[in-house]
């Protein structure tokens, strides 16, 4: 029997809202990336991490349908649960690259590269009742970051997410790529609220890099039989 771990990753400040993921903590379990895609699959999870090797925090990312390079709640949920586990890192490694990790208070941050956060398209609606009143998913094809300004000198912004791939992924509870993709396009810190109640807090850095955080909770372990 092997552990899965449920996180809710981007939980608002009530308590509301974070992003289902799933962590393997033995990825040895589940050893080929078919294996792997078929459990994420089964799961039906936005992403589920396979950690490799804690110590080295190197860590595998897969949706439904296809294997990450790099996925913001994944890590920053994964960062999160190895803290929790007792076995903190300072570094993640997903096949994109080396991504440093921190805690501050509650939240848990990750710091990646704003060309890891491709391929998923932002577009900027009038307001926030527009972006409310959009149909999971919207008609079109490709992933659709929906947002609008809801402070634009606070930085405080409404988004929501939509995959629209064939993966039974309606729309995105909270989207930490995304999120990067969108700091970088406008160049400053933000805090967006997503979803039914997510909040994730970016900051831009010198050179291409992101800082990304937000609160996790548990929600329990399952065995995997």
């Amino acid at each position: 029997m092997t552990e899965l771990h449920v996180l809710r990753v981007f939980r608002g400040p009530s308590g509301d809202g974070g992003n289902p993921l799933g962590v393997v903590p033995d990825g040895a379990a589940f050893p080929g990336p078919a294996e792997r895609q078929e459990l994420a699959r089964e799961l039906g999870f936005s992403e589920t991490v396979f950690i490799d090797d804690a110590g080295r925090g190197a860590v595998d990312i897969y949706t439904p349908t296809l294997r990450l390079p790099f996925a913001g709640h994944p890590l920053v949920g994964t960062a999160w649960l190895l803290r929790h586990l007792g076995e903190p890192v300072d570094v993640l490694r997903p096949p994109a690259g080396e991504v440093p990790v921190r805690h501050d208070g509650a939240f848990s941050w990750v710091r990646g590269r704003a060309e890891w956060a491709t391929g998923r398209t932002p577009h900027q609606y009038a307001s926030v009742a527009e972006v409310d009143a959009l149909p999971a998913p919207p008609p079109g094809e490709g992933w659709l970051y929906a947002w609008a300004w809801e402070d634009e000198t606070a930085g405080r912004v409404r988004a929501r997410g939509f995959p629209r791939r064939d993966d039974n992924i309606a729309e995105d509870e909270a989207t930490g790529a995304a999120a990067m993709g969108l700091t970088h396009a406008l160049g400053r810190a933000l805090d967006i609220r997503q979803g039914r109640g997510s909040q994730i807090l970016t900051r831009p850095l010198p050179g291409g890099w992101i800082d990304l955080g937000g609160r996790v909770a548990t929600s329990g372990v399952r065995q995997l039989g």
